[in-house]
């Protein structure tokens, strides 16, 4: 009893101790029951938003918080370029948008594709089949990490979603064409290099910048050579932005699209449709509703409002401003005033220009001049057509005369655009367009006045173009064929009517053979058809009157102002479309005529080129950059002209409707006759595009390291 009784202390501490250890960890269990996803993020840094995001301070990790009512909701995915080599992107380029819902399935969570690309009408018998044979692809199935104690939020690890090409394929596919043994290849995704960059969470997007790491090994080094972008080929970074966004909850009702006029947007194929176009394709505008909806000029409740971002040199800020505000000329055609307001970032902004509640022209300088322009990509809501934001990137190259003359002849070729269908190459080519006007007033000694008058036009042409594409219209290159040679110099006509019909075609400089009869060079105001599209696009009217209204609008687009033709129509390349007046860089009713007045020109120019264009101390490389850009003028009229014999006119107006002409006609017979003899003369005969001989001596261009390395530096003139 003795040795019992002097062991019971002991055997009581122990006790006491065990249950002070289960209290502990009873203690520390309920913590962890309480608070599971703080547990777990308590190290983590956090991003509040649309979602809310955690990135483990220590290594890097990303965690999504998804609540309860964020299941079996649409969201919309987008991707942009944020930086790439140029061989496969451009900065700036979108991707296309998905919609998206997250699902719990057991202790997974899924994301899941949403398809945007079919109708079931829900009262017809056949909508309860509306799944059969539709793909709704997984594209994450992961275990959930941690479960609020009230069961309503989830966390989530996030980098198997973005770290991976899982919501977009990066890497482009091989081109089967291609059979070049030294086209640069990206490799193999690499998973310890790929990361996240930043994380930003704001009231309607969340944004995640990655940067996607391919590893090629077998790459050469000596593509650095001649790329100059490229640091070592076999290691290539992309980075891309991927933004989740808030689907709009609103009355947004969608506009249909008509192959009369020319907007981006959502094609969608209605499944119980027996028409032979089943078509519920909706155009992409925004959502712009009148403050006074009795008025019939009123302005918006919520305008569209642009930044001009701070990296914008001063100097260009004024005319791109004038440009874009005289897309609200077009919007009152449709009812609004003041639709469009355009601001300058302050450089104490303290807004950030990712949020998408911003839409921002921003301004980049890169390093090969064959991309130098613009674009301006939309985002906008693949259920409605709603636009939920824009961006219009411009690049410096796009006024220096840094050109190869590999890129003046590059008209018609297209810039590197795996990512995405939605890319204009306008700006690019406009760069060779708009130097070989600098050129021929230089040479023809036209005055300083004359060349300042043409970079304010032509930044305003370019705001208006791509700023016209954020609307949500697409090209329209028959257009050009709205004056006539004569008209087309009338500087009052066009300062209020435009040159062509529409900012959306590819227009080129407009010089006059004679100075006196100069006019505008550039469009500075949207034209006839812009005015009518966008009529089209955000008119309002009463529920009962709309269908009757739209045909209205759309019946007179057999007016001759009003032709139309995008790039399924355009003959800018050989074997592509068949009307020649859908063509780029041609000018006025009569392009045959216009062209010869441009090859007289040129052929003044030259005669003055030395003179006027050569300086002095300076290597002759400006100089052959400048006769190269003549001879791309040259190059581009004749491939205009080269598009009527054999050539069809369309005609895309409906059956019945007044003005209509036949679908199809041949271009009359003396068309094609004189635009063969404008061809023998001006391409095919022994002096065509002959300059001065002294200048032929004089096309050297400079020598930088051993870049003329592997083949001869002579001008390759034929």
């Amino acid at each position: 009893m003795l040795m019992v009784g002097l062991c019971l202390p002991v055997v009581s501490q122990k006790k006491s101790k065990s249950k002070k250890k289960d209290k502990d960890t009873i203690e520390e269990k309920s913590e962890t029951d309480e608070n599971p996803i703080e547990a777990i993020t308590k190290s983590c840094k956090s991003f509040d938003g649309l979602f809310k995001v955690y990135q483990d301070t220590a290594d890097g990790s990303v965690y999504m918080e998804i609540r309860e009512d964020q299941l079996d909701t649409e969201y919309i995915h987008f991707a942009q370029i944020m930086d790439a080599p140029l061989d496969f992107f451009q900065r700036g380029t979108y991707g296309y948008e998905k919609v998206f819902t997250f699902r719990k399935s057991f202790k997974k969570m899924e994301v899941r594709l949403e398809n945007t690309t079919t109708y079931f009408d829900p009262d017809e018998p056949l909508s309860r089949a509306k799944n059969a044979n539709i793909n709704r692809p997984i594209i994450y199935s992961e275990e959930i990490k941690a479960t609020s104690k009230d069961g309503k939020r989830f966390l989530i690890k996030a980098d198997p979603l973005f770290l991976k090409e899982s919501f977009v394929q990066v890497k482009p596919r091989p081109n089967p064409n291609n059979r070049n043994p030294f086209a640069l290849k990206m490799g193999s995704l690499s998973s310890s290099k790929t990361k996240f960059l930043s994380i930003k969470s704001f009231e309607e997007n969340t944004d995640f910048r990655v940067e996607y790491v391919y590893d090629n090994p077998s790459a050469g080094n000596f593509w650095g050579a001649w790329s100059g972008d490229l640091t070592d080929p076999r290691f290539l970074s992309v980075k891309v932005y991927n933004t989740l966004i808030k689907m709009p909850d609103n009355d947004n009702k969608p506009r249909y699209d008509d192959p009369r006029v020319g907007y981006f947007g959502q094609q969608v194929t209605d499944m119980v449709d027996r028409s032979s176009t089943p078509y519920r394709d909706m155009i992409s505008r925004w959502h712009l509703v009148k403050k006074d909806p009795d008025a019939e000029l009123s302005e918006p409740v919520k305008p569209i409002v642009w930044w001009i971002e701070n990296t914008t040199p001063e100097d260009f800020r004024e005319p791109i401003r004038e440009g874009v505000l005289q897309w609200n000329r077009a919007f009152e055609q449709a009812g609004f005033k003041n639709a469009v307001v355009v601001k300058i970032q302050p450089d104490d902004a303290t807004w950030d220009a990712d949020d998408i509640r911003y839409n921002v022209i921003r301004w980049v300088s890169l390093p090969r001049g064959l991309y130098g322009g613009a674009f301006g990509p939309s985002v906008f809501n693949p259920r409605t057509g709603e636009m939920l934001g824009a961006d219009v990137v411009m690049f410096y190259g796009f006024i220096r005369a840094q050109m190869t003359e590999e890129a003046v002849f590059a008209h018609g070729m297209e810039t590197p655009q795996h990512f995405t269908g939605k890319q204009c190459s306008y700006a690019s080519e406009l760069a060779a367009n708009f130097n070989a006007g600098l050129t021929m007033i230089r040479a023809l000694d036209r005055g300083e006045a004359a060349e300042t008058e043409l970079i304010k036009q032509s930044l305003m042409m370019l705001s208006l173009h791509e700023v016209g594409h954020t609307m949500g219209l697409n090209h329209n290159f028959k257009a050009s064929h709205f004056l006539d040679n004569e008209k087309i110099h009338d500087k009052e006509f066009t300062s209020e009517n435009g040159m062509t019909g529409s900012v959306m075609d590819y227009s080129g400089v407009n010089l006059a053979l004679d100075e006196e009869k100069q006019g505008l060079y550039y469009e500075v105001t949207p034209g006839p058809y812009d005015k009518w599209a966008i009529e089209y696009g955000y008119k309002q009217f009463d529920p009962e009157e709309e269908e009757a209204g739209l045909n209205e609008i759309l019946s007179r687009s057999t007016q001759p102002e009003l032709k139309f033709g995008n790039d399924a129509d355009d003959m800018r390349a050989p074997g592509r479309g068949i009307d020649p007046r859908a063509q780029t860089w041609d000018q006025t009713s009569d392009p045959i005529q216009y062209a010869i007045d441009r090859f007289k020109l040129i052929e003044k120019s030259m005669d003055g080129l030395m003179e006027k264009v050569a300086e002095e101390n300076t290597s002759y490389q400006f100089f052959n950059n400048s006769y190269y850009f003549l001879t791309g003028d040259w190059w581009s009229g004749l491939t205009a002209i080269s598009r009527y014999p054999g050539g069809v006119y369309v005609d895309r107006a409906f059956i019945g409707q007044e003005g209509a002409g036949q679908p199809l006609t041949p271009v009359p017979y003396k068309d094609q006759k004189r635009a063969m003899q404008v061809i023998n003369q001006y391409g095919f005969s022994p002096d065509a595009m002959m300059a001065p001989s002294e200048i032929y001596q004089k096309l050297q261009m400079q020598r930088r390291g051993f870049n003329f390395w592997g083949r001869t530096e002579d001008p390759k003139i034929h």
